[in-house]
């Protein structure tokens, strides 16, 4: 029945992408692709009207990229499910899509018949990863748990300090100048936390900080 077909929208800025998947799963009786959008401006036109069971939804798109459309849509349209579709392997990513409130998370690598069940669970109301993304996610959990339970309390307030404006893109001496020390005092907290917390740069130290919700960007 046609009640009964599952109804997708796919969102996404490569033509070839967009009618590869349309045949993809059009091919399956139970799922009818409803609409297709260049990106998350028009995504969210679409779904104003169309009101479709599950948003196919890409990252990397011109005007409104696949993070900020879902959480507009997330907000407006809460019933509808968001499954991400994209190339991206990244941490940032795959955490970044979850907490805008994406029910699923799939590679463009995947098979086919992965796709067709990601697209039968996140209609269902349940959550579909990717193997490798569920092995991110747990990675992710236990990460965040070390830092709660044993890195944290390992760090003095200074180093906790420190730690967030390096985090936040201060240098040492702009640190230095805000907590009225001296840049060998950031330098050596610095290095302490550092090795506290296992982390070699400060790219990794962004990256730790951005893993655990301490900063927003």
């Amino acid at each position: 029945m046609v009640a009964d077909l599952i109804s997708v929208l796919i969102v996404d800025d490569h033509t070839i992408v967009r009618s590869g998947v349309r045949m993809l799963l059009e091919a399956e009786s139970d799922i009818k692709v409803v609409g297709e959008a260049l990106n998350g401006r028009e995504a969210l036109e679409l779904v104003e009207t169309l009101h479709p069971d599950v948003v196919l939804m890409d990252i990397t798109m011109p005007e409104m990229d696949g993070l900020e459309a879902t959480m507009q849509l997330k907000t407006r349209f809460p019933d509808i499910n968001v499954l991400v579709l994209t190339m991206h392997r990244s941490d940032d990513y795959f955490f970044e899509m979850l907490k805008a409130g994406a029910s699923g998370y799939i590679l463009k690598g995947a098979k086919t018949s992965e796709l067709i069940n990601a697209v039968r669970i996140v209609q269902r109301g349940e959550i579909f990863l990717y193997p490798s993304m569920t092995q991110k996610l747990v990675q992710g959990y236990l990460q965040l748990a070390d830092w709660e339970n044993e890195a944290e309390p390992s760090l003095s307030p200074r180093e906790k300090e420190i730690f967030r404006l390096l985090a936040e893109g201060y240098s040492n001496k702009e640190i230095a100048e805000k907590l009225v020390i001296s840049p060998s005092t950031v330098h050596s907290h610095r290095g302490n936390l550092m090795e506290k917390l296992g982390l070699n740069n400060r790219r990794e130290l962004i990256q730790y900080a951005r893993k655990r919700g301490l900063i927003q960007n």
